[in-house]
Formats: C-alpha cells, sequence, structure tokens
C-alpha cells in the first residue's frame, strides 16, 4: 500500500543530486557519526566505513542464486542497484565479538573486575534496504523491548542516523514482498533515498521520517520534488515489488511447523545441509551467541568475551550429558521452525524478513521458502506435533 504525505507526518519529498548526497554523507560525519555504507570488498558488497560517494559501489550490481553470488558490471553509475550482500547492519550493532569485562590478580593475591569500557560509536548507516529496516526493529525488539535491555546494544542504536534505499531490482533469492517487509521503506528510517536514473538525469527523492533526519535535509541543498518525481518513484518500488525472485506463504505457518515437527521432510534436508552456519551467520536477525572465559599462562589475566554462535553448531546446545539437538535434522528444524514459528512467540513477529541471504550463501542451495512449502504440500495434520500454544 502506498503512502500518502499525511503518513509521513506531512513533510513534502525533495530531490538531491549525487554532489548532494556527498554532502549528506559529509554532514553526517561533521556531526559526530561514523558513517557506514556499502563498499566492495573481497567482491562482495559490504557495510564498512565510508567518506563520500566515490567509496559506493557505483556501476555495480550483482548476480544471486542459491549457493552463489556475482558482483556485474551496468550500463550506468547507479550507486544503490544491488541487493544485500552477504553481511548486514547487525555487524556493527551486535558485533560478532564483545569483551564483557576483564579480571587480574594483583600482587596481594586479590582478584579485581573491571567491566570494559568501551567509546561506541554514533553511527549513520547509509543504503538501508527495507528487508534490513525490518531486521533492526526485530533485534530492538530482542534487545531492547522484551524485558532485558542489552546495554551494548542500545548505545549502538540509540543515536544511530538511518539512511534507507529504496529497492530498484529485486534479487533472484528475494522475498521480501512475501514477508511484508519491502521493497518499500515504510517506517523505522529518518531519510529515505530512491533513486532516479532517466532522461532527467541522476538524481535521489529523498522522503523524511523524523525530525532530526528533517533538520539534516535542511543542512544541504536539495530541492521540491515534482508529482512526476514521485511517481517515477512510486514505479520504481511498484517495479521491484513484481520482480520477487522467491515467494513464502505465510498464511498459517506458525500452526504448520508446529504441527509437523516429525515431519520426513526434515530428514530429506538434513541429507544436503552441511549444518555450517552460514545461514544463521548472514542472517540480519539471528543473534545466538555463547560466552567463553579466556585465561593467560601465567593465570594472573583473565577475560569474558561474548562471540556470535550459532544452532547449528553441536556445542550450542550442550549441557550436562551432550548436545540437545545432537542430529543434523533437529537442529536444522530447530533453526527454522525457531525463524518462522517459535520467534512469534517469543517476539510477536516472524524472525524473517524476506532477504533472501540464507538461499544466497548456503553452500548447498538450501532454499527456507522450498522447504516451507514441501511441508505445506505434504502436511501430516493435527496430532503430529506440539501444541501451537507451546
Amino acid at each position: 500500500m502506498s503512502e500518502t504525505r499525511e503518513d509521513r507526518g506531512g513533510k513534502e519529498p525533495a530531490l538531491i543530486s549525487r554532489e548532494g548526497l556527498d554532502d549528506l554523507i559529509a554532514e553526517l560525519a561533521r556531526r559526530g557519526h561514523t558513517v557506514i555504507g556499502p563498499t566492495v570488498r573481497d567482491q562482495a558488497i559490504l557495510y564498512e566505513e565510508v567518506s563520500s560517494t566515490a567509496d559506493l559501489p557505483a556501476g555495480l550490481t550483482d548476480e544471486q542464486e542459491g549457493g552463489t553470488y556475482r558482483l556485474r558490471e551496468r550500463d550506468d553509475d547507479a550507486l544503490f542497484a544491488y541487493n544485500v550482500g552477504p553481511n548486514s547492519w547487525k555487524s556493527h550493532l551486535f558485533p560478532s565479538t564483545l569483551t564483557l569485562w576483564k579480571g587480574r590478580k594483583g600482587e596481594d593475591g586479590e582478584i579485581s573486575f573491571e567491566p570494559e569500557e568501551r567509546e561506541t560509536p554514533r553511527y549513520a548507516f547509509i543504503g538501508v534496504r527495507s528487508c534490513d529496516l525490518a531486521a533492526i526493529g526485530v533485534q530492538d525488539k530482542v534487545f531492547i523491548g522484551n524485558g532485558y535491555t542489552d546495554a551494548d546494544y542500545e548505545a549502538r542504536r540509540r543515536d544511530a542516523f538511518i539512511v534507507a534505499v529504496n529497492c530498484s531490482k529485486a534479487g533472484n533469492t528475494c522475498f521480501c514482498v512475501s514477508m511484508d517487509t519491502g521493497p518499500k521503506a515504510r517506517s523505522g528510517f529518518d531519510l529515505a533515498l530512491t533513486e532516479l536514473l532517466d532522461d532527467r538525469g541522476h538524481r535521489f527523492l529523498v522522503e523524511v521520517g523524523s525530525d532530526a533526519g528533517a533538520e539534516l535535509l535542511a543542512a544541504i541543498d536539495s530541492e521540491a520534488a515534482a508529482e512526476a518525481d514521485e511517481a517515477g518513484a512510486e514505479a520504481v518500488s511498484e517495479e521491484c515489488a513484481s520482480q520477487m525472485g522467491r515467494e513464502l506463504d505465510t498464511d498459517g505457518i506458525k500452526e504448520l511447523l508446529y504441527r509437523n515437527m516429525e515431519h520426513p521432510r526434515w530428514d530429506e534436508v538434513s541429507e544436503r545441509c552441511l549444518t555450517c552456519g552460514n545461514c544463521t551467520l548472514v542472517c540480519p536477525t539471528c543473534f545466538c551467541h555463547t560466552v567463553e572465559d579466556v585465561t593467560d599462562l601465567a593465570g594472573e589475566e583473565a577475560e569474558r568475551v561474548r562471540l556470535l554462535d550459532s544452532c547449528f553448531t553441536l556445542d550450542h546446545s550442550h549441557i550436562h550429558g551432550g548436545s540437545v539437538r545432537n542430529s543434523a535434522p533437529s537442529r536444522y528444524r530447530q533453526w527454522m521452525t525457531h525463524k518462522l514459528a517459535t520467534w512469534i512467540d517469543q517476539f510477536g513477529t516472524s524472525g524473517c524478513v524476506g532477504c533472501g541471504r540464507c538461499i544466497t550463501w548456503c553452500p548447498v542451495a538450501i532454499d527456507i521458502t522450498e522447504e516451507a512449502a514441501a511441508i505445506r504440500a505434504t502436511d501430516l495434520g493435527e496430532g503430529r506435533g506440539i501444541d501451537a500454544d507451546h
């Protein structure tokens, strides 16, 4: 459903040039933000620190399919004509390695503990896609809005300025339309850009999503968007929505998975699954982690470190006596059922945003939409799983 200007608080869209986008990045840096955006490294588009549009992947797109990712050159200078890559904004908001505290034994034998003090960056994220906006919203519920606040996450998230970019093309593994998370950003941003490339030139339609966004936009050169520009931006989003490479039927999916806990499909998919954990590492919402204590050889210093983990590892479910999920079928079932069903019970939302990363970066091209469809097509019916109120 299209948004009206009233939905955006009555703020009029504006137009900026590529030079205007440079000014926007420079203004964010001037205000003390660490600006993170898309850039090319190791033949992939990753989210890392940028200083201008010269760092962005101009004239590049990507080709994605199950187990396949390739960069390709375009015949124009589009800055955002690609889909999501292997990392997400999670890598900055919920880093894979975090020291929690350090302990030291003094000369008198007394042991002291000190929380790890760190300077939290004031992030500005440039180029956040709608699926990743939804993923940030999901992690906000997990780490801030669920009765427990993760202090490090909250500090990184608190002052983050978000510049979203509406997708102009869908990848072969995208299914954000099925998850109602895109391809157009509807909320959760300070500014949202739609890149326009036509006979009127290269420009960006800018929509304002917050007072902070309006204030920043006022600090750079822009002009009022014409109705033709707004219509062009809307057409970009509509065209992208029609290009989805995958779809996932979410009707009653929680109950579907609950009543098919003993479905033979879990054994079938496990014959291909390597339990490598790639799907959880690239997922923008997965947050499984472990805590390790490390001591130096002299036994005088120690530190506690939080490390990103995966429910596909044997150790993740290990308790006294062994691992709870010691087979590949049980671990794949745990991941997919948590993502699409029990997450809803825990946090009131699906854990999947339809970005397609888990399909692209699976070495054997396992497809979550295909697995869900296979179970739906051969539904075992009532009495074969767990109660929906579990």
